[in-house]
């Protein structure tokens, strides 16, 4: 086992991990810039982590028939927030599994790097993945990672501005 599945929090001593870790203290929402542990000192401000699948998917990739045994956790979770909350889905399968716990059609809300969608109980905001193959590839480079968090550290402070 490594990464969460190591330590017991998500991303934490993974590779995509670091480059979030750092965005989360950058744009305010950890209190330090990395995790090595659940227990070591990290504390988050504004801000959960969740994962749409509680289980280890063979090839840490999971397949539609984990998601959908998971998706009614994570439609509990998604039930919980503040208002003017705003779900950041890291990837295909969080922003689908995101969509699919609030019943909604996939096809009125198509996933994309930076797409916003208003969802009404909450605000989701999308970015790829930052796994290693897409910040190997470019495919997320850090200064888009980078701009998604100040995005949604605008939206959350104009949505605290307007109560």
């Amino acid at each position: 086992m490594h990464g969460a599945n190591r330590t017991g929090r998500p991303f934490t001593g993974d590779h995509a991990g670091i480059l979030l870790y750092q965005m989360l203290y950058k744009h305010g929402f950890s209190s330090r810039d990395h995790s090595g542990a659940a227990d070591d000192g990290l504390t988050l401000r504004d801000c959960r982590i969740t994962n749409a699948v509680k289980c280890l998917p063979p090839d840490n990739k999971p397949v539609g028939a984990e998601i959908n045994t998971c998706n009614a956790f994570l439609q509990c979770e998604l039930q919980s927030l503040p208002p003017g909350a705003v779900v950041m889905a890291l990837g295909g399968i969080a922003h689908r599994a995101i969509i699919k716990a609030l019943g909604l059609r996939q096809a009125n809300h198509k996933f994309g790097h930076a797409v916003f969608h208003d969802l009404g109980a909450f605000q989701l905001l999308d970015s790829y993945h930052c796994s290693r193959y897409n910040t190997n590839t470019r495919r997320l480079t850090e200064p888009m990672f980078d701009a998604i968090f100040a995005h949604v550290r605008e939206l959350l402070d104009n949505s605290f501005r307007e109560r």
